[in-house]
């Protein structure tokens, strides 16, 4: 019964992110969106293999290259990078510390929620020597280090000191 479940919430998984980034893209802003998918690949793929080598996480069942690597493609390389496209877009530059602080929670604890909802009922992923305050703290880095390369990347400070 759980294989069914676990193979249904990644389909879903695909369909409902894609329909998101559909949804809340837009056509002119492309190009930012995709710059923090890219860069959140390349952090997923270091740091993703990492933690599923030093056995500290793993996924169990998986719908895709089960044989080429151990971690999840699913989240770390579609579902994960596509968020941190929407969490870059929407960001809330012109506000204030707090409110950008209660931007970065709101993120990383929904990301985080739906792990530990994974982590419990299903066998797509399993903890190890993890826990889901791990999670939190390295998605909340993670986010950190792509807004600041955006930022650098886009010359968003120079941007709004001439602007």
């Amino acid at each position: 019964m759980k294989s069914k479940l676990d193979k249904a919430i990644e389909i879903s998984a695909w369909i409902i992110t894609s329909l998101l980034l559909i949804k809340f893209v837009p056509r002119k802003r492309i190009r930012e969106a995709i710059f923090p998918f890219l860069f959140k690949q390349l952090i997923t793929w270091l740091f993703g293999l990492i933690v599923v080598e030093k056995n500290l996480i793993s996924y169990p069942k998986r719908l895709f290259f089960k044989k080429s690597n151990k971690s999840s493609f699913t989240f770390e390389y579609f579902v994960y990078p596509a968020l941190s496209s929407l969490f870059i877009l929407y960001f809330p530059e012109n506000k204030s510390n707090i409110v950008k602080t209660l931007y970065y929670c709101f993120h990383t604890s929904i990301l985080t929620i739906f792990e530990l909802f994974a982590v419990k009922y299903t066998n797509l992923i399993r903890y190890k020597k993890w826990t889901g305050y791990w999670s939190f703290i390295t998605m909340w880095i993670c986010y950190y280090l792509e807004r600041i390369f955006q930022r650098w990347f886009f010359k968003i400070d120079t941007l709004e000191k001439k602007g």
